[in-house]
């Protein structure tokens, strides 16, 4: 089995069963051009190899480039580019609600200005964030989330932005991708007292946009083993990676010498996957 292509972020699936993996596809352009994705599930347990073919186009305009930004943009792309205005990831910057578009007025309508969702995850530990309603429960796969429970429910992004700052005081808003990489056993209790905690926090000025009503989620990886230590690696310095894929968590391959290759952080990178 063979994949060549210029690498996206992996894109998943909820199983129709709870208690089973999460799906993965590995998603693909041969410079802007979508390739077909490629089932993952069924690698996890075999011997893979990764290749990087000295090649990055940026995923905006397709381009040749040396050094990639944000998800695999050239420089300029992401100095201009509607998918990297400072509310991706600062919420509470966005005034497209006030009819004030930082960079791009039609995209941040579409993506901004619109239903989000305030909640609670658990990664390494529990952590606040923010996403569009319509990317649950995408969002919490990306990040490896074990478990996860909404908060509150708001009509746009910076509202969401403005909770989130404010339950910053009580709780961490970032993810240790090592221990996120390690066994951790959903806590559905314990996100649920998360989230009276948080009430509590925010007080009656938000109380008319609580969430009390969603039960917590929970959700499995296809992993058949977890490494005791985890190290990060990139193709940048390893162009030829070769082991035997033992889990596929939150963006991550995790392989079976406990080394761990973000796909996202490699949008862009043109690669030939082997099995």
């Amino acid at each position: 089995m063979e994949w060549v292509g210029n690498l996206r972020k992996m894109k998943t699936k909820s199983p129709i069963v709870s208690s089973e993996s999460v799906d993965y596809s590995l998603e693909g352009a041969n410079g802007l051009e979508p390739i077909k994705s490629l089932e993952l599930n069924d690698l996890v347990g075999r011997e893979i190899s990764i290749v990087f073919q000295n090649a990055i186009h940026c995923t905006v305009t397709g381009k040749a480039i040396k050094k990639a930004y944000g998800d695999g943009m050239s420089y300029n792309a992401w100095l201009n580019a509607p998918s990297a205005v400072e509310s991706v990831l600062r919420p509470e910057l966005s005034r497209i609600h006030e009819g004030i578009a930082l960079r791009d007025f039609e995209w941040e309508q579409a993506h901004h200005n619109q239903p989000h969702c305030v909640y609670v995850s658990q990664t390494s530990g529990f952590k606040v964030g923010v996403t569009r309603a319509t990317n649950r429960p995408y969002r919490w796969h990306d990040q490896g989330a074990v478990g996860a429970i909404v908060i509150a429910n708001v009509p746009y992004r910076q509202l969401a932005g403005e909770l989130e700052v404010l339950l910053k005081s009580i709780m961490i808003d970032k993810t240790n991708f090592r221990k996120m990489l390690q066994c951790v056993e959903p806590d559905l209790e314990e996100l649920t007292e998360w989230r009276e905690r948080c009430f509590d926090s925010l007080g009656e000025d938000y109380e008319s946009f609580f969430d009390e009503d969603s039960a917590p989620l929970a959700f499995h990886y296809p992993v058949v083993s977890y490494p005791e230590k985890i190290k990060s690696i990139r193709l940048d310095k390893i162009p030829s990676i070769q082991g035997k894929l033992v889990g596929i968590k939150g963006q991550y391959f995790i392989f079976e010498d406990g080394t761990a290759l973000n796909i996202r952080n490699h949008a862009g990178y043109s690669i030939r996957l082997e099995a």
